[in-house]
């Protein structure tokens, strides 16, 4: 049985197999998207810093992924008890991709969305 809990460390698992583990950066917080300076339209990286140590990260790539999250306390679901949340409604999800989006010259659409959580065998997951 695999539970909202237990997910991310499987899927993290499989990442580190499938990329490296000197290719993934853990607790860094990235707080600024670089703007690729002949594309305007276009992210060509990210600037962080270590939560953990005093060390400051410039990631440069070809294509960015802002993975960071919704804002999910903004509305609290209508359940109860156990349904009322599990990790999904982490209280750090707190918008600043959105901020991060917009900053860099996204155009933020689709917030009409609402939150379904992806149903699997013998589970649940935060993944809908």
């Amino acid at each position: 049985m695999i539970n909202g809990e237990s997910y991310k460390p499987i899927i993290a698992e499989a990442a580190k197999m499938a990329i490296g583990e000197e290719n993934i950066y853990e607790k860094v917080f990235i707080f600024e998207l670089l703007k690729d300076k002949n594309d305007p339209n276009a992210v060509a990286g990210a600037v962080g810093f270590s939560v953990r140590q005093p060390k400051f990260y410039v990631f440069r790539a070809k294509a960015v992924l802002l993975a960071t999250g919704g804002a999910t306390l903004l509305f609290r679901p209508r359940s109860t008890g156990e349904a009322a949340g599990r990790t999904w409604y982490a209280i750090f999800d707190t918008g600043s991709g959105y901020y991060m989006g917009l900053k860099a010259g996204a155009m933020l659409t689709q917030f009409e969305h609402r939150f379904i959580p992806f149903r699997f065998k013998d589970g649940y997951g935060p993944v809908g």
